[in-house]
């Protein structure tokens, strides 16, 4: 049987994008591709095992962490992360009508802050109305002459739309970060490791202590980023990104995970594994 791989759907988003990219890489052929709809959907398909594999945006460039996929990693602990890759991501406004038509602005909420600037000087009365996916609002805008979708510029042809402009992102180096998602056995053989913490408690010097633990290594931490545990205000879960060189991959994430342990309430490691750019 093919491998069954989650994405948020519908078809055209960046999501699947990357999710073709992902299996390039991981020379599978002909993949079974299973749209989503929302991003914790699409992480639980993989949990409950009604997909082998899930494709997940973890980090925007412009607009930092994906914060339903962070909060979905601390919360299904059986999760591993088996490749990363970096894919470009430039919009387009696609609709039926005309650039001066346009009232309202459909898309997936990162995707409308990704061009929030573009949005304030072209279109600065426009409501902007959240969206799913970048492709759902695609097909939501289909055949009205004020509404408009951010979108990929692919999905002019495949809705019959316009393409009003392109690029209408803010950065021209926008780029979102995709994770590919396993349930099961970590692998420690890659060159960026993913770990997840909590402290024992909120007091002087705990973070800097499990921040030491990385230093003392001489390992270069590319991430750090935090969320709230939900449990109370002021406590927060830690993710960080750390970059393993040289051949004992292993090794160092053995130290590096015996270092934290300590220091800990809960400690999660997604494993270590490569990560792609894509230009």
């Amino acid at each position: 049987m093919p491998m069954r791989v989650a994405f948020l759907g519908p078809e055209g988003t960046y999501g699947e994008r990357a999710a073709h990219s992902l299996m390039r890489l991981e020379s599978i052929e002909a993949p079974e591709l299973v749209a989503c709809s929302g991003l914790r959907s699409v992480v639980e398909h993989v949990v409950d095992g009604r997909c082998e594999s899930a494709v997940v945006p973890v980090e925007n460039s412009v607009e930092g962490g994906v914060t339903a996929i962070l909060d979905a990693l601390w919360s299904y602990t059986n999760l591993s992360i088996r490749r990363a890759l970096v894919l470009p991501i430039r919009h387009a406004l696609l609709s039926s009508g005309s650039l001066d038509d346009i009232s309202e602005v459909l898309s997936h909420p990162q995707a409308l802050a990704q061009c929030s600037g573009w949005l304030a000087r072209h279109l600065p009365r426009a409501v902007q109305l959240p969206a799913s996916s970048t492709a759902e609002a695609a097909r939501m805008v289909r055949g009205s002459r004020f509404r408009a979708a951010i979108a990929d510029r692919s999905l002019a042809e495949q809705q019959g739309l316009q393409e009003l402009a392109y690029p209408v992102n803010d950065v021209p180096g926008n780029r979102t970060r995709f994770l590919l998602l396993q349930n099961g056995e970590v692998s420690c053989e890659g060159d960026v490791a993913s770990l997840a913490f909590s402290l024992h408690q909120n007091a002087p010097g705990a973070l800097i202590q499990a921040l030491e633990a990385v230093a003392h290594l001489g390992l270069n931490m590319s991430r750090i980023e935090s969320r709230p545990s939900k449990r109370e205000l002021g406590e927060y879960v830690f993710f960080v990104d750390v970059e393993l060189p040289g051949q004992q991959k292993a090794e160092s994430l053995e130290r590096l995970t015996h270092r934290l342990k300590p220091l800990c309430e809960h400690l999660l490691h997604f494993g270590a594994y490569p990560s792609t750019v894509l230009e």
